[in-house]
């Protein structure tokens, strides 16, 4: 039996949606962005049949996107602050029509990384598409779009997730521990072995606090299987701590 296709839609609906617009300058300090609906559904259309015949899988894909709303707002309200631009003409119109045409999975207050990540770890043997590197939490296969696909070890996976934390991300608004990035965070989890306590204390050494380190852990985690049990998203705590926060999020699967 071939795997699914789990497929990052949010990215491809974005990029044919943008790359469809036109601008139209009449003067007068009126300039107005038009697209045209069937040039931007043919351009997603033509990259989900690109994507199946570099994988060789046909009529087996399940496309995501993300929620609304985003549950780490309510745990920064800085997170992705400064993603301000509006969606590009079409995007919205051209989401109703694939989930018209194709099976669709939104969860309430999630990104699409995080319905990609339960799927993907709740059902195993299927492949993730997308360019995010966020994805390399998840363990399983990976086509990232550009190379081969690629099995991510759950230990590669959880490693990532240590490195994202102490690095952090600018562009999704969480700053992680300050002079530090992907290389330093890296030598860090090798020279003091991965673990949290070697995180924890890599941000108590740059004079941050623990609820820093839990915060910048919590707005990078990708969530998995474990994370949302019976529609309801449980925020990332330690190993063996105990009583995990419930915020209450539930599940709304749009498959056709």
């Amino acid at each position: 039996m071939k795997p699914l296709l789990l497929i990052d839609a949010d990215y491809i609906v974005y990029k044919c949606t943008a790359a469809a617009e036109e601008d139209f300058d009449f003067g007068d300090d009126v300039i107005v962005v038009c697209s045209r609906f069937s040039e931007a559904y043919e351009m997603v259309l033509r990259d989900l049949s690109n994507i199946a015949n570099d994988l060789g899988i046909y009529d087996n894909s399940l496309l995501f996107f993300s929620s609304s709303t985003n549950f780490r707002k309510k745990i920064s309200s800085t997170y992705k602050g400064s993603r301000t631009r509006k969606k590009p003409c079409g995007y919205r119109r051209v989401i109703n029509k694939l989930k018209e045409d194709f099976p669709v999975h939104v969860y309430d207050d999630l990104e699409a990384d995080d319905a990609l990540g339960i799927y993907a770890t709740k059902f195993p043997g299927n492949i993730i598409v997308s360019p995010d590197k966020d994805l390399r939490q998840i363990p399983g296969d990976l086509y990232n779009l550009r190379e081969p696909v690629e099995e991510i070890k759950a230990d590669d996976a959880l490693r990532w997730f240590y490195i994202q934390t102490m690095a952090g991300d600018m562009t999704d608004g969480y700053s992680g521990i300050p002079t530090v990035g992907v290389k330093r965070a890296d030598a860090i989890l090798e020279k003091n072995g991965c673990s949290w306590d070697t995180v924890l204390n890599a941000f108590l050494e740059k004079g941050l606090t623990e609820e820093d380190a839990l915060m910048n852990a919590r707005l990078a985690k990708i969530l998995t299987k474990d994370d949302y049990v019976n529609g309801r998203l449980k925020l990332w705590n330690p190993p063996n701590a105990s009583d995990r926060a419930d915020v209450g999020a539930t599940v709304q699967d749009e498959s056709d």
